[in-house]
């Protein structure tokens, strides 16, 4: 969570901050945002303390340490907005607008298959 969230005044950049935290645990398997208890996560959080270290990380290129960052400043008018993060050099290198083109595609038709219905309740 956005430590803007925390403190009850955000807009849609605290999703540009969820990206940041979900690239860092696809890329290392953990979380960001360490502590023993949930106070010092919290801590961390509001003052954006997480660190590179171990193993995984040093497979991790710069550029894309770099762009965690920008995602998972705490400053929130330093943050990267969603346009922003779309044009980063590290995202830029790896896409192309075929790329772009036929995700959006396939992700409308997702959408257009999508029924609620597919999905089991809890009312017998």
């Amino acid at each position: 969570m956005a430590p803007e969230v925390l403190k009850k005044n955000y807009d849609e950049k605290c999703d540009v901050w969820a990206c940041g935290v979900t690239l860092y645990n696809m890329l290392s398997g953990e979380q960001p945002f360490k502590g023993k208890t949930s106070e010092e996560r919290l801590l961390n959080i509001l003052e954006g303390r997480y660190k590179f270290d171990g193993s995984v990380w040093k497979k991790v290129s710069k550029e894309a340490k770099e762009f965690i960052k920008k995602l998972l400043n705490v400053d929130v008018k330093g943050r990267y907005s969603a346009e922003e993060a779309l044009n980063d050099p590290w995202i830029s290198k790896f896409t192309t607008v075929e790329d772009c083109e036929a995700i959006e595609q396939e992700a409308l038709m997702n959408l257009k298959s999508f029924r609620v219905s597919d999905f089991p309740t809890n009312k017998q």
